[in-house]
Parts: C-alpha cells; sequence; structure tokens
C-alpha cells in the first residue's frame, strides 16, 4: 500500500528527468538488484571532457597534492644578549623612579637578628606573635594575656607580649653578665637554627633533641665524665686544676630558656626542683605557672620564635660584652667557688714554703762558704717553721669545712 502511492506520487517526476537519471531512480525503486554496482558519473567532470576531449582536467578534487610536513623555523639563541640588555637597563634604571622598599626576607632575622631595643608591635604583628589557639581549648590562667577573640581564635595582647620579652631579655642579659650558664632549648621540628644561633651569641649551651629525664636531678649518673674547664674572668682556661676537677659534680644551668614548653614539662618541673629559674613562651593553652619567667606569644610560628630567639641571644651577647669590658678594667663580676678557692690559698702558701725554703738554702750556702759550715743537716729557720704552722692551719681549716676528698689529699702532701 505504501509502496504503491509512493510509486503513483512520484511517477510523473521520474520520467520527467532525463535518461540517465530516470534509470537510476527507477533501478533504485526497483526490488531487483544486480550482481555488480554500477558506478554514476559526475555531471561535472563529463562537462569538462566533452569541451575540451583532447586535454582533459581533472578537478581540484582528485588532483591536489599530499601536504608537505611542517618544519619548526631555527631560532637563533638570544638568551646572552637579552640578559646583557636586561643588566644594561638595570644598571642605567637604578636610580630612575620611586624607592623600593625593603621585603620581607625568612632569613633577614638570622643575618640581621633584632635586639631587645628593636622589640616593637609592628615586628611582633608581623612575625605572628598575636595568633592563639581555639576559644575552646584555652587555659584560663592565661586571660590576663589576651587581647579578645577572633572568629573564634584568641588573640594575644601584644603589649603584654613586648613588655614580658623586655623583661626576659634583661634576666638573660644580667645572667650572662655575672658569669651563669645559659641554656636555650626548643626541641620541635625547625627550632634547631633558632636555638643554635640564640646559644652562638650568648655564648651558651643549646638542646634541639629530647631532653633525658634526670638530666638535673640525677646528673651524677645521667652525665658522668663531662670536661669541665677552669677559666679566669677573660674565659680562658687555667692548668693545674686537673687533679681537683676528676670528682667534681656535673655543671647545673643557671638559666633555661625553652621555646616549646609543652613538650618538656619533665625538664621544666627539674629545673623547679632544683631552683633553676626558667623562661617560656606561653601560648594561650599552656600553663604559665610552669616557668619562672613566662612571654605569652605564639609557640607554633617559627618566625615568632625566630624573632624571641633573637632578641633573648642578643641580651646574652650584651651581657657578655659588657663582663668583659669590666674584666679589662680589673673587676670580675662572679665569685670563685669556695673549694676552689681554698685550693688555690693552699697552693699560695706552698708556693711562698718554696720560695722562702730555696732562700733559707741559698743563705745556708753563703754562710757555708764563708766559714762557717753548718752541714748538709742543718735545722730549719723560724721563719720557715712559721710558714709550716700556717700552712698547716690553713689544711685543718679546709678540712673542717668538709672539702672534696680530692682537695684534702693534695692539702696532706708535703714538698
Amino acid at each position: 500500500m505504501i509502496i504503491r502511492e509512493f510509486g503513483v506520487r512520484h511517477g510523473r517526476k521520474v520520467l520527467a528527468a532525463p535518461l540517465r537519471r530516470g534509470q537510476q531512480c527507477l533501478r533504485s525503486l526497483s526490488t531487483e538488484t544486480s550482481g555488480t554496482p554500477v558506478a554514476t558519473a559526475d555531471p561535472a567532470v563529463e562537462a569538462a571532457i566533452q569541451s575540451n576531449p583532447e586535454n582533459p582536467t581533472v578537478p581540484s578534487l582528485f588532483a591536489r597534492a599530499a601536504k608537505p610536513t611542517r618544519r619548526r623555523p631555527v631560532v637563533p639563541d638570544t638568551t646572552k644578549a637579552d640578559w646583557e640588555t636586561a643588566q644594561q637597563l638595570k644598571r642605567d634604571l637604578n636610580k630612575v623612579g620611586a624607592h623600593v622598599e625593603h621585603r620581607y626576607s625568612p632569613f633577614d632575622v638570622f643575618r640581621n637578628p633584632p635586639g631587645p631595643k628593636d622589640v616593637t608591635l609592628e615586628l611582633l604583628m608581623a612575625s605572628q606573635a598575636h595568633m592563639g589557639h581555639h576559644a575552646s581549648v584555652w587555659n584560663p590562667a592565661n586571660a590576663r594575656y589576651i587581647y579578645g577573640i577572633r572568629q573564634g581564635i584568641h588573640i594575644i595582647s601584644l603589649e603584654q607580649t613586648a613588655a614580658h620579652l623586655r623583661r626576659a631579655a634583661r634576666v638573660v642579659e644580667e645572667v650572662a653578665y655575672h658569669g651563669g650558664l645559659i641554656l636555650f632549648v626548643g626541641t620541635r621540628p625547625g627550632q634547631t637554627q633558632i636555638v643554635t644561633q640564640a646559644a652562638r651569641l650568648a655564648k651558651a649551651c643549646h638542646l634541639f633533641t629530647k631532653w633525658t629525664p634526670g638530666t638535673i636531678t640525677n646528673s651524677d649518673k645521667i652525665l658522668p665524665g663531662i670536661p669541665v674547664e677552669i677559666v679566669n674572668e677573660f674565659d680562658q682556661p687555667i692548668q693545674g686544676f686537673n687533679q681537683h676537677l676528676m670528682d667534681r659534680r656535673a655543671l647545673v644551668p643557671d638559666l633555661v630558656v625553652c621555646l616549646n614548653p609543652l613538650e618538656n614539662f619533665t625538664m621544666l618541673r627539674e629545673c623547679s626542683q632544683a631552683n633553676v629559674p626558667t623562661i617560656g613562651i606561653v601560648d594561650t593553652n599552656t600553663e604559665p605557672t610552669w616557668v619562672t619567667y613566662a612571654i605569652p606569644a605564639n609557640d607554633d610560628s617559627l618566625r615568632c620564635l625566630a624573632v624571641i630567639g633573637s632578641v633573648l641571644g642578643r641580651a646574652g651577647e650584651a651581657g657578655q660584652k659588657r663582663r668583659m669590658e669590666d674584666a679589662k678594667n680589673g673587676k670580675v663580676t662572679w665569685d670563685t667557688p669556695s673549694e676552689i678557692k681554698q685550693f688555690m690559698d693552699i697552693q699560695k702558701k706552698r708556693g711562698e714554703w718554696s720560695k722562702r725554703a730555696a732562700a733559707e738554702e741559698a743563705a745556708a750556702k753563703g754562710e757555708g762558704l764563708g766559714g762557717n759550715q753548718p752541714g748538709p743537716s742543718a735545722p730549719k729557720s723560724e721563719a720557715m717553721d712559721e710558714v709550716m704552722a700556717e700552712l698547716q692551719m690553713e689544711v685543718d681549716a679546709a678540712e673542717a669545712d668538709d672539702v672534696s676528698p680530692q682537695l684534702r689529699k693534695m692539702s696532706r702532701r708535703t714538698e
């Protein structure tokens, strides 16, 4: 039904078309299939052939040649010339235009560390010292250091930070001035360079590894055989005290500066038991009573820790410089330990006895050459007896004060 209507409807058009096209349409509408496909000619190609049969032209569609491969153009290397041009332009325009301000560099605080006089609120804010922890993890004992809350984060008052930092710097300077031993501790990753530089400036000690429990309270067992030397007011080693230093106890620091009190609670506890003052950076989640001198600041920012460590290191450097200047003027700012002082007094008395004994022997030899020959076994003079009596009194006083056994052993030896 559909095929019949289609044929009737389009039959007139099929018959009215040219014969070649009509045959094609009839063949396509017929149900018979030919065995071989019949190729149809392009009218444009046949028209071109009929117009010029001797020199037929092929359409451009079939005569198009293959495209050649594209090659990158060879560009000469002008890197050196461009660099020289840029350098020349920089030299020409160096003094032209506005003044270029100094920009922040992470290593500026190590190349030129700030001192106590350089502490400003702008410096502390730029180092993120005001950023505390979340309000839900705060320690109520730090309420006096907190300025307010911003988006749930506690903001530390920078005025409190600056005041406490200047006070801690003053403590470090005075301890260094009186010849005390200062220890800088920072055990978190990234704090190694901070504590080492602070210790180098203050001529102190540093620790950036885990604290060994009992280092202060049980130093005789934890630190056996640590080399100790005796120095003068110019920090120059003095010879002649090796036997006295053999049985001396390990040294205990006079001041400890801790950059992360949360991880070093054991060390702070030992310092409190040994009456060693401590300085610590206290964040909003830290107990401020753990340390003697608290510095409210952000203990998670390495930039903040670098600023605080540099300020304390500069303070120790100023104290050491003052001590050396006073030593040149003949003023000693520290006291010699009592046992060392007694040992030096005994050695001094023995030196005087040796000089007097040598003088007496020389006088005896001179008298023998003059005619009076008392003989080799002449009795000692009264002056020598007085010196021996004084020396014995000093030795008895040293034993009464219960000095070290090694010192008593050295005092009993006679020359």
